[in-house]
């Protein structure tokens, strides 16, 4: 009498295995996305990365990972619709972000294993993730501000959430210029690089705190109030959500791997600036998940999630990515430090105190997007002259 159930539960197991893989196949149809269309570069990438064509693997694989972190986007709004926007936006920001940590990571990796390119890696390392602070706070946040303010005369969000994260933004300004400020003032590269190390431990450790104090004991604080957005329902399941977040987060790190191997090619052949690579052109396509997300969801009307999106991964560069690439160059024996450069020290220092600024009503426009938009072409241009 058993045999019967063990070959129906292995018939029900083998339709739920295939109807799963029938749904994640689809979510890479460029027949339902045009934007797919851009996963034909993935084998282009790695075609031109076993040939050794350093310029078209550079250029392919940053193609390849916009689709890819849409997908990745799209996964994580799913998995939001049941997890609550608050929770939603931190997994959005650090699937988001995992782009960052591969790219930096493995250019610290390689700065170890080849002294003679140390200094760009560390360059472009160090660019990255200011790049990242500055597109999240000034090109994604001003996208959807401007996408949400044109579908939407004026849009709300959580006043008490916005100050929360721009303080801890704040505090994260503080742990960049103090390592310039005591090398300036006659501190040895020795003395900077401890107080890297240390401060990268308090950024941390505060992280984790916002984190409880996000995720426990003041919850209330990150809700969606009532009549910001409408109520919509998933449609995926959570296990193809996770599947297709899962998959396209691998895909995302193997084009990573070979942007970080094929960047040295690219800055000689094009002669391109590092600074410009490092802040403009690695976050605009790393950060792509946040780009189509924090969109999308703001034309919803959906401003709460849109900023924890923005807001959100900004703080966990500042106090989470970034203290752990300085830790990680550490145990390297790579010179990295907190000392970003003037120039950049001083345009995180703006973004944040910009955006501070708009978003301290609790209320959006698309005059404020534009805004942020046009802080983020000024800085462009001039780490384009750098």
């Amino acid at each position: 009498m058993s045999e019967p159930s063990v070959v129906d539960s292995s018939d029900h197991l083998t339709e739920d295995i295939e109807q799963a893989m029938d749904h994640l196949l689809a979510s890479f149809d460029p027949r339902k996305n045009k934007l797919n269309y851009l996963l034909l570069a993935i084998p282009v990438a790695l075609y031109a990365n076993y040939t050794h064509q350093g310029g078209l693997a550079f250029v392919f694989s940053m193609i390849a990972i916009m689709p890819l972190a849409f997908l990745m986007g799209k996964a994580t709004e799913e998995i939001a619709l049941r997890t609550g926007e608050a929770v939603g936006g931190l997994l959005n920001a650090t699937f988001g972000n995992a782009v960052e940590m591969i790219i930096a990571g493995l250019a610290l990796y390689t700065a170890s294993k080849n002294p003679a390119i140390a200094e760009t890696m560390i360059t472009v390392t160090q660019a990255s993730l200011i790049g990242s602070i500055l597109g999240n706070l000034l090109l994604v946040l001003g996208l959807a501000m401007v996408w949400g303010g044109l579908n939407h005369k004026v849009q709300l969000f959580s006043q008490d959430a916005g100050q929360m994260n721009g303080s801890l933004l704040l505090l994260a300004i503080v742990a960049l210029i103090i390592p310039s400020a005591v090398h300036h003032s006659g501190g040895s590269l020795g003395d900077v690089a401890k107080l890297s190390h240390y401060t990268a431990i308090v950024l941390l450790i505060i992280y984790g705190l916002a984190l409880l104090f996000q995720l426990k004991t003041h919850v209330d604080v990150f809700a969606t109030e009532a009549g910001h957005g409408s109520h919509e329902d998933p449609h995926m399941t959570n296990k193809d959500a996770w599947a297709l977040l899962l998959l396209s987060t691998i895909l995302v790190g193997w084009m990573a791997h070979i942007l970080v191997h094929n960047l040295e090619v690219a800055v000689v052949k094009w002669d391109l600036p590092e600074l410009f690579i490092g802040v403009i052109l690695l976050p605009f396509f790393g950060n792509a998940a946040e780009h189509f997300t924090a969109v999308l969801v703001a034309g919803k009307d959906k401003m709460d999630l849109s900023i924890a999106i923005a807001i959100g991964s900004s703080v966990q560069i500042a106090l989470f990515v970034a203290p752990v690439m300085i830790l990680f160059a550490w145990f390297l024996g790579v010179g990295l430090t907190l000392e970003f450069g003037l120039l950049e020290t001083a345009a995180t220092f703006i973004s944040v105190l910009v955006a501070n600024s708009i978003m301290s009503d609790g209320k959006s426009n698309w005059l404020e997007g534009a805004m942020l938009l046009a802080c983020y072409v000024i800085l462009a241009l001039a780490f384009y002259q750098m």
